[in-house]
């Protein structure tokens, strides 16, 4: 059997297109999450209820802060722009969260904010691949 059959070499000429993806998905969840409390007065009041509730400091700051970084960020993923920056930003972010909000829950509530983790980390140790501004920026 050939190499190629084994292990699907055909792929690496798509290598690329896995952290596209995925950059594109990880922007993609962080903007549509947060765009409601950011469009919508009433729903940043209830998640600095939430966050309150959670023993957060100065709530209201925390759920501003928290709700636009993580839209900023997803802009700023979507497109591959300040990507490393972006993902430094989201790591600090859903490191609070789950230490703060997702400690006592079991596993099975804590694989979103997980799954965003791994992203935003993946994304600062790999950047934001070719299909990006970051890249173009570079020269690349």
């Amino acid at each position: 059997m050939s190499d190629r059959l084994i292990y699907l070499s055909t792929f690496d000429r798509y290598r690329e297109a896995g952290p596209f993806l995925l950059r594109v998905f990880v922007g993609f969840v962080l903007v549509y999450g947060t765009q409601d409390n950011v469009f919508n007065h009433e729903r940043m009041l209830e998640f600095r209820d939430f966050l309150g509730a959670h023993g957060f400091p100065r709530p209201l700051a925390c759920a501003y802060l928290s709700a636009y970084a993580q839209f900023t960020a997803g802009i700023l993923i979507t497109l591959g722009c300040l990507t490393r920056w972006a993902a430094v930003a989201m790591i600090i972010n859903f490191i609070v969260a789950l230490v703060m909000v997702h400690r006592s829950l079991p596993f099975s509530a804590n694989i979103a904010p997980l799954a965003m983790l791994v992203g935003a980390l993946f994304l600062l140790l790999y950047g934001a691949g070719r299909a990006s501004v970051d890249a173009r920026l570079r020269g690349r």
